[in-house]
């Protein structure tokens, strides 16, 4: 019942915002841009729109449940901020692809428009790299205190990785303009996170996965 419930809050939260995706794509479509062209299904930005939905999607997931295992209250700020920062994201992402009439899933394995394919999917769920695989959900899931501090703060390093890497595929390949420079945001806000997470490690006497 946990995993429903958490799947739903979040999936409303991004159902709520992606009117905001398609506002903020609006305006930038307002000035006549050359980076208003609508693009297609198999393009970097489609490809990243759904891509990246997918991997905040988990991210917002992992926080959830690490804010109901936890009473410290520095996890649980940081959690809540990765939450709410990346389900408005997500919405945003929806939104283009509504706006752009483009399907939300794709035939193509995930990060295909990167070059990757096959390449990218990994064992046990873990559809896309830095994605935590079923098994570390449930071990999560399972945990409290100090040790689900610490394994949230391990996989969500590993999570933010995976997604400064595909952010930067958008900044080199999307042609929308107001697109590459939410990716370079995830860029700048993912790396300085990874900052924060590495003394809150440190702190428990631990340190991310290599």
């Amino acid at each position: 019942m946990r995993r429903q419930h958490i799947g739903w809050v979040a999936g409303a939260a991004a159902a709520v915002l992606v009117a905001a995706g398609a506002i903020t794509y609006s305006v930038a479509e307002d000035t006549g841009a050359p980076e208003t062209r609508t693009p297609d299904a198999r393009s970097a930005d489609a490809g990243f729109a759904r891509d990246m939905a997918v991997h905040h999607q988990q991210a917002v997931e992992m926080s959830y449940i690490v804010r109901d295992r936890t009473k410290d209250e520095e996890v649980r700020r940081l959690a809540y901020d990765i939450a709410q920062t990346q389900a408005n994201q997500r919405g945003m992402l929806l939104g283009w692809l509504d706006l752009w009439g483009l399907p939300k899933v794709s035939a193509d394995p995930p990060m295909t428009w990167m070059g990757m394919g096959d390449m990218a999917s990994g064992k046990d769920g873990a559809l896309m790299p830095g994605m935590a695989t079923n098994t570390e959900l449930k071990k999560l899931q399972s945990l409290s205190g100090k040790q689900a501090e610490v394994l949230y703060l391990q996989l969500m390093t590993a999570h933010h990785q995976g997604g400064i890497h595909m952010a930067e595929g958008c900044v080199a390949k999307c042609t929308v303009g107001v697109e590459k420079r939410l990716a370079q945001g995830m860029v700048d806000a993912q790396q300085s996170e990874i900052e924060l997470m590495a003394g809150m490690l440190k702190e428990r006497g631990a340190q991310a996965r290599s």
